[in-house]
């Protein structure tokens, strides 16, 4: 395969508004001994994307390279005799030309280098706009029902923000394990979209006391768990509808960050908070491995719907329009950048 020696990547030059995201010129990656080189068809649009270029999350130095999922097909595989004799890494079937996701910063870009641990291979029914779609926010979901709060038959889960890309994958797992979605949306169309994916119960959080209704759905008694991706608007509503011996998940920071909070605060019902991350969840191979094929096993039988809002070109602009769409509560479902054809 003939490939260029110069490529296009999407980048943040600055921490700052929306136009500090620009198209720049690069030349073609060269993978170490232990990374795949992969051609980008699509890129994942996520909340986290802003948590870097509004500098929550940090970067080291700028201009950026900014994403944090992809898929493609592969162009290069490691070489190193270690890393080929690996169980692990035999057991995903990596070929030139096979069609993976990858879970990596930096996936704005035509081509990723990206270590084979964080590549996953996707099944012949998942489309690459599909897996582009779900890997990061599916197995974000699929680990913390698991792992951040374990849902259970029979508990009432709180999803907020329950209509956009991680909500309705949350609640469509949450359902899938037996329990009752309470969700909070801005809008009624929204409301329907989420009930639609399986919410038993959904609050406009603009027009409805989110904290009283609640209560009256669970009568009195809270929810069990809340997965909460809103962060500083909501975390106080989650300490009063969280009940006994409940979990609030702290999923992200969409509000803003949550402030510190006192351990004292926990004792008033005997509660946990977490806020895990996924890349601790599927930190070893076979963790990854284990999830992520999980995830792409649900979205292959249709167990697990995954609902693509927008497609959105490989340009500064449309990323910079992507992003304002996310951040503005405009979307519902995943929103796309499509860097080139399948």
């Amino acid at each position: 395969m003939s490939l260029p020696s110069e490529t296009s990547a999407i980048v943040i030059t600055k921490n700052g508004d929306f136009d500090v995201i620009d198209k720049i010129n690069v030349p073609l990656p060269q993978p170490k001994k232990n990374e795949i080189l992969i051609k980008v068809h699509y890129a994942g649009v996520n909340f986290i994307d802003n948590y870097w270029r509004t500098g929550i999350y940090p970067v080291k130095s700028f201009p950026a390279h900014f994403g944090s999922e992809a898929s493609g097909t592969i162009v290069s595989l490691p070489s190193d005799s270690d890393i080929v004799n690996d169980e692990e890494y035999k057991l995903r079937g990596f070929a030139i030309g096979t069609k993976v996701a990858a879970y990596t910063l930096g996936a704005y870009a035509q081509y990723i280098t990206v270590p084979w641990n964080d590549v996953f291979p996707i099944p012949g029914k998942v489309s690459l706009a599909l897996a582009g779609a779900v890997t990061t926010q599916g197995a974000t979901a699929l680990t913390f029902v698991e792992e951040a709060y374990k849902v259970k038959p029979g508990d009432t889960i709180l999803v907020h923000t329950v209509a956009g890309g991680l909500g309705l994958l949350l609640t469509q797992l949450v359902k899938l394990r037996g329990a009752t979605v309470i969700g909070t949306t801005s809008t009624p169309a929204k409301a329907e979209l989420a009930k639609a994916n399986g919410a038993d119960h959904v609050i406009l959080y603009k027009t409805e006391d989110v904290a009283q209704r609640v209560l009256e759905i669970t009568g009195g008694e809270g929810v069990h768990g809340i997965f909460d991706g809103v962060g500083k608007d909501t975390y106080e509503i989650d300490f009063k509808v969280i009940r006994r011996k409940g979990t609030i998940v702290f999923v992200g920071n969409a509000s803003g960050v949550v402030p510190p909070i006192s351990p004292l605060r926990l004792a008033e019902k005997n509660i946990k908070i977490a806020r895990p991350t996924l890349k601790n969840y599927i930190y070893t191979a076979e963790e990854g491995r284990r999830y992520v094929g999980e995830l792409f096993d649900l979205v292959a039988n249709e167990k697990l719907k995954v609902l693509i809002h927008k497609e959105y070109p490989f340009t500064a602009e449309g990323v910079q329009q992507a992003e304002k769409d996310l951040t503005t509560g405009k979307t519902v479902g995943k929103l796309l950048i499509k860097v080139a054809d399948e």
